[in-house]
């Protein structure tokens, strides 16, 4: 395994490899969920790559950017022995030169959601995403599903700039007990820890309801609602049934739907989500 620097290493790195080259972009401090991309990258390319930068842009005031963990060793270490090829871990002046002027932004998919409680956040996505793109020259890349609307705007993003890039967004991996696996979770103390299942508890209460015969948004949004109020150290931003092609809040009766929310436990802020109706 090769870990670069500068953005000429990683380019004359990068000549080296074989094609398909799958890319895997990390903020670091890696967990079971960014291994499994890199495992499914491994399966369908014949090269992957990985970055590890944590993207200050995408952070907004009063968000986690000097606390969110850091544990560059162990991620080289881990990342060696999936055998992945190339790491490029770049210094924000790599990425941001001091005179940088320009931005990539998704319009309607980011007014929502993440993008409403969050301005700027998705701005920041989708201008580092773009960049890595560029610097890797990727043929795939590779993102989770517990960032749903992340997943979605840079999609499109993908399409509406005519990037040759295949988006593959893999399954959400979940800790034992369920809840969803992040960085975040460092965070929390065991006491928080133990209260965090309920936001799968909630989404998983609701995709019962619906595999019943439910298909009420409302009810179904009031139902995730209720679960999580009934959880002392929980404190919640948003749930949401939503469209999930244009993250529209749903009403009436619904086939198919996004089912996302964002929790506070303590200072720590989750997200999660489950998709239904879709196979």
């Amino acid at each position: 395994m090769k870990v670069v620097l500068t953005l000429d290493e990683l380019r004359s790195a990068k000549s080296d490899l074989l094609s398909p080259l799958g890319l895997v972009p990390t903020m670091g401090f890696l967990h079971e969920g960014h291994l499994s991309l890199v495992k499914q990258a491994k399966v369908e390319c014949k090269s992957v790559g990985v970055s590890i930068f944590v993207n200050p842009t995408q952070f907004g005031e009063g968000e986690d950017l000097e606390a969110y963990p850091r544990d560059l060793p162990r991620d080289l270490r881990l990342l060696e022995e999936e055998g992945v090829d190339l790491v490029w871990v770049p210094t924000i002046e790599d990425v941001y030169p001091t005179d940088s002027q320009t931005w990539v932004v998704v319009e309607e998919l980011t007014k929502r959601l993440e993008g409403e409680q969050r301005p700027g956040h998705f701005r920041g996505v989708t201008t580092v995403v773009t960049k890595l793109f560029n610097a890797f020259q990727t043929d795939r890349a590779y993102f989770g599903q517990k960032d749903a609307q992340q997943a979605l705007v840079i999609q499109r993003m993908v399409k509406d700039l005519l990037l040759p890039i295949e988006i593959v967004v893999c399954p959400i991996v979940r800790e034992e007990d369920g809840l969803a696996m992040s960085s975040r979770n460092a965070y929390l103390n065991p006491e928080q820890r133990r209260a965090a299942i309920v936001l799968h508890h909630a989404l998983g209460d609701a995709a019962e309801r619906f595999k019943n015969g439910e298909r009420d948004a409302g009810v179904l949004r009031r139902s995730m609602l209720a679960v999580i109020q009934d959880e002392p150290l929980a404190r919640v931003q948003y749930v949401s049934v939503a469209d999930p092609d244009t993250l529209e809040e749903a009403q009436g009766e619904i086939q198919r739907a996004l089912l996302s929310m964002a929790v506070y436990l303590g200072d720590t802020r989750l997200i999660d989500n489950e998709m239904l109706g879709i196979d």
